[in-house]
């Protein structure tokens, strides 16, 4: 077949996770539910956040924009997904699928990243405590995010260029439920040596670097705990960031988890299978993790819930 560049293509195709329509009612059900369970849990950190001013410190601004960070991921990927399976259908433009790209990387990154600054915030607070505002004051906060942002937009920008860059073949089926750049490259008719090559060492530099950062961080964390005498004071150091740490290890976890299996099987719809845990059900889990190992989370959602019944109750009596 006669091989053409992306922009004469108007049209890819995901083959998404299953060929079985007896599948797809459930697929969408579920899907849906994790999706709406998603957005509604990472919005109502973000609202609690932003109306208790008790919670405006550095650890709750890098949870919001965390939370943020999560809903655009999910918000990414999911909704084409859902729309395709109703419409019973699996296409996507090009325009499309390189939009997909962009901010499947840019969210993604942005997660790797403030998970980094939190972990850099979380040391301060065990190793640094008394110099703990002045060291995490707002300036630097500001900066930290911003930089987070930035550099998300370059890595985005890599992978736009990338996949930009490519030769296909007239019939592209992608076997994701998403346009994932590994099978973009690997379905390119053209050499993807070089592609390869650009796509390993931006991965090494945007997430190789953050990982280095959060292990010495916890390395660092780990040796001061260690230092303390007493048991109970063990346990209240480590339990400041245990919220943290849980979200760090769900996220490479199932991260590493992604790659080792598209390692080891050679099915991509496997690997596309394997890709929910971390496109899906890590977004989901972030919300439930922060609120019920947090104090503070839970009382300002708690507030909010006794308001939303009180105020449900009121309406219900008036109205009848």
């Amino acid at each position: 077949m006669e091989p053409e560049n992306l922009t004469c293509i108007w049209e890819f195709f995901l083959l998404g996770l299953s060929e079985n329509a007896e599948l797809q009612p459930i697929h969408f059900g579920l899907f849906l539910s994790i999706y709406l369970i998603t957005v509604l849990g990472n919005l109502l950190i973000i609202l609690a956040i932003s109306c208790d001013s008790y919670l405006h410190t550095p650890m709750y601004f890098f949870l919001f924009n965390l939370s943020l960070a999560d809903v655009g991921f999910i918000s990414t990927t999911v909704p084409k997904m859902l729309a395709n399976i109703h419409t019973h259908t699996n296409s996507i433009t090009h325009r499309g699928c390189l939009t997909q790209v962009f901010f499947f990387m840019l969210f993604g990154c942005l997660d790797n990243l403030l998970l980094t600054v939190m972990a850099y915030d979380r040391f301060v607070t065990i190793c640094h405590p008394l110099h703990y505002f002045i060291i995490m004051n707002p300036r630097l906060c500001v900066f930290l995010v911003v930089m987070s942002y930035f550099i998300s937009l370059l890595d985005s920008q890599v992978h736009c260029l990338v996949v930009s860059q490519l030769t296909f073949c007239k019939v592209v089926e992608i076997p994701h439920f998403f346009c994932d750049t590994a099978e973009l490259v690997n379905l390119a008719c053209s050499d993807t040596y070089s592609n390869n090559a650009l796509i390993y060492i931006v991965i090494v530099i945007f997430a190789g670097v953050p990982v280095i950062g959060i292990l010495y961080s916890y390395t660092r964390i780990a040796l001061s705990i260690l230092r303390v005498p007493s048991v109970c004071g063990k346990y209240k150091a480590f339990s400041t960031c245990g919220s943290h740490l849980s979200v760090v290890c769900l996220f490479y976890g199932t991260g590493f988890g992604v790659y080792l299996s598209s390692a080891v099987s050679h099915s991509p719809r496997k690997g596309a299978m394997v890709s929910v845990m971390y496109t899906m059900i890590t977004p989901m889990l972030n919300p439930f993790i922060y609120s019920l190992r947090n104090r503070d989370i839970k009382r300002n959602l708690m507030k909010w819930f006794r308001k939303i019944m009180y105020f449900s109750t009121l309406a219900v009596t008036f109205g009848s």
